[in-house]
């Protein structure tokens, strides 16, 4: 079974880091506007002139921030469960025919990915060292193909 590469696996987080970010900037724009202008209580806001528009006091913003991260998580595992457990493939992966396997062949199922995308975090809150593993790994595989045993590799598996 031919492995995936860093450099390789760098274009794909690339790629799909880009479709990802429009999403993620999109969907937070609209749940920003949706609280400031219709969820947000008289609580929250607070007007410095009568001919300006009410803006958020701290709590405000402090909630605010706390939905568009909320978002951004939810926007993220969603983006990746989805393409990883229907065929295997996110957009980034499927530019190189690229696939996210089982041990078994088969494709990962949704409580597989939500593990795999908290294991690529702590991939990422490390300092990227569990991606940069893939250089060290005689498998290729990062800390979060490890930890969920996945394998991400050249060739359609032969069975769903």
């Amino acid at each position: 079974m031919r492995t995936v590469g860093f450099f390789k696996r760098l274009l794909i987080m690339i790629y799909d880091g880009l479709l990802l970010f429009s999403l993620v900037f999109l969907s937070s724009a609209l749940i920003a506007a949706i609280f400031k202008f219709v969820l947000a209580p008289e609580a929250l806001m607070h007007v410095t002139t009568s001919e300006t528009l009410p803006t958020l006091n701290h709590t405000g913003r402090l909630i605010g921030t706390l939905l568009v991260a909320a978002n951004a998580i939810t926007v993220s595992v969603i983006y990746f469960g989805w393409f990883w457990t229907h065929g295997g493939q996110t957009p980034g992966m499927k530019a190189w025919n690229l696939y996210l396997i089982k041990p078994d062949g088969k494709f990962v199922d949704w409580p597989l990915a939500i593990r795999r995308c908290v294991f690529a975090a702590l991939s990422w809150v490390a300092l990227g060292l569990g991606f940069t593993w893939i250089l060290l790994n005689r498998r290729q595989r990062a800390w979060h193909d490890i930890l969920s045993n996945t394998q991400i590799v050249h060739h359609k598996p032969s069975q769903q």
